[in-house]
């Protein structure tokens, strides 16, 4: 049986971080963390379409920009077990300034053609994986903030999640301005806020270390823990397939953005930027929304009201007269989306055992972030006139999974006690 041990910084295992503390040392390094993370998500697809002016080719950079991040996953969950957030979110982020200093160069001194293309679709996978560890350690150190601190754990998961959003109106902004300007400075922004958020980083309190077993079993080792620890927390469970499902449309909607602005509305790929950036402003009034519902209503109410929110928006997406109607439509399914978004956290922090914590957080991530790049292979194969279709069979999808699991988990007592208990 793996030991538990903690790594050796002043903060005890059940310190409480004091106010300001909060902010220093889990919400600063937080959003340095997202707002990278949100540019490299958003503005990879649109640099490829910028240079290379084909929607097969954005389709298959989103598809390269989450495969690999999937893949790393389990590794990272059990590098932060065995090693601490800390120094992984510190190398990470070091890891994706170089990265993108590095393709910043590439793209001045190459021709345009198949070289530059494949420099630009290897960042892509890079920055993909390095920002996912980062994201995993930053996971880990609100999870465990949560189980030390006396703060009630949806109101630092709303503010983390918050967080998030902030950072999700931001990014996508800055880098669709920025690639007015050109591509060498969108990624000249992104490799310094990297940077910052690499230095960030070093602040997180500690995490605990799962000592490596004895038999060595690797990535297949959290594998099962993680599996072992999901099917024991039906709760949990369901929501992540149902999250799963929704994440479907949502990824689609991210991967064929571009191209529907561009193809169907005749916008300017940076005007995905600001629908985002809109998208994410809704999206944090929701979470600021929940975080007040909260402290009056369970995690269901407000999870199934953010399922029908999220579902009804999403079917009506393809059916947008304008692009405007467009923008708002996806917005409100982003709203509904935050929503869920604080439900599967609060619960995740919640009931997920200390010593499988990377393992399992991890594999629930895994289970979300399938659909990502699935969506990006569909978006690359369907004729830009037949995507409507597809959002439309995804939202259908989405809001079938979304009333099941909520209607299954309508007894359930970590949806209907958690808030209140806290």
């Amino acid at each position: 049986m793996a030991l538990t041990v903690y790594e050796d910084r002043p903060a005890g295992r059940h310190a409480a971080l004091p106010p300001g503390g909060l902010f220093r040392r889990i919400y600063g390094p937080r959003a340095g963390d997202a707002l990278a993370f949100s540019m490299s998500t958003y503005a990879m697809p649109l640099l490829v379409l910028t240079i290379t002016d084909s929607p097969s080719l954005t389709g298959l950079a989103f598809a390269l920009e989450w495969t690999p991040r999937i893949a790393a996953f389990v590794l990272a969950g059990n590098v932060v077990d065995r090693r601490g957030a800390a120094i992984v979110g510190f190398l990470a982020s070091l890891g994706r300034a170089a990265v993108v200093a590095g393709c910043a160069i590439a793209l001045m001194v190459l021709p345009r053609g198949t070289t530059q293309t494949s420099v630009l679709l290897a960042l892509v996978a890079l920055t993909g994986v390095l920002s996912q560890f980062g994201f995993v350690a930053n996971e880990a150190v609100g999870a465990v903030v949560v189980r030390r601190g006396d703060a009630r754990p949806h109101g630092i998961q709303a503010v983390l999640v918050g967080i998030d959003q902030t950072a999700t109106v931001l990014g996508p902004l800055l880098a669709g301005f920025l690639l007015l300007a050109g591509p060498g400075w969108m990624l000249g922004c992104l490799g310094v806020v990297s940077l910052f958020a690499a230095v960030l980083a070093l602040q997180t309190p500690p995490t605990p270390l799962r000592a490596a077993p004895r038999e060595g079993a690797g990535g297949a080792g959290g594998v099962r823990t993680g599996l072992r620890t999901l099917a024991s927390l039906p709760a949990l469970g369901w929501l992540v397939g149902g999250l799963a499902c929704s994440n479907l449309a949502l990824g689609l909607l991210q991967s064929a953005s571009p191209v529907i602005a561009v193809e169907t509305f005749g916008r300017s790929p940076a005007s995905v930027g600001t629908m985002w950036s809109a998208a994410a402003v809704a999206t944090l009034l929701a979470i600021t929304c929940c975080r007040l519902v909260l402290s009056r209503f369970d995690l269901w109410a407000v999870g199934a009201a953010s399922a029908i929110l999220a579902s009804v928006a999403c079917l009506g997406v393809p059916q947008a007269p304008s692009f405007l109607a467009y923008t708002i439509l996806v917005a409100l399914f982003m709203a509904g989306d935050g929503g869920l978004t604080v439900v599967l956290r609060t619960v995740r922090s919640v009931v997920i055992p200390s010593t499988a914590l990377g393992a399992t957080l991890s594999l629930t991530m895994l289970i979300l972030l399938l659909p990502f790049p699935a969506a990006g292979i569909l978006v690359a194969l369907i004729p830009a006139a037949h995507l409507g279709r597809a959002v439309l069979g995804c939202a259908v999808v989405q809001a079938v999974a979304l009333a099941v699991t909520f209607i299954r988990l309508r007894r359930e007592p970590a949806l209907r006690m958690v808030a209140g208990q806290t």
